[in-house]
């Protein structure tokens, strides 16, 4: 079981909305190159508000993912994209179904 999590929640610019889209989409082939990220959601809360949610088997997995490719790039466009700074939570995975 994944006992590692991360939720990072992001308000997109006012007509920023699609490029956020499209910037989460284009995420997917560098996370799936990710050896210890188990899975990876792209999620939209409502019109402005999107979320990625990723889980882990250990630390070095979640480490590996928050020092990554995505993670440089989301804070490098952040002010481009966000209204506010992407907010991100570091989980412990409770219980789950896989």
């Amino acid at each position: 079981m994944d006992r590692f999590a991360l939720l990072a929640q992001l308000k997109a610019r006012p007509g920023k909305e699609r490029d956020v889209e499209e910037f989460l989409v284009s995420a997917r082939p560098l996370v799936l190159q990710e050896i210890g990220t188990t899975s990876w959601y792209a999620v939209m809360f409502d019109s402005s508000r999107y979320g990625i949610f990723d889980t882990f088997p250990d630390q070095t997995g979640r480490d590996a993912h928050v020092h990554g490719e995505i993670a440089r790039l989301l804070f490098a466009r952040a002010e481009e994209l966000f209204a506010e700074p992407p907010l991100i939570q570091m989980l412990d995975v409770l219980a789950s179904k896989a």
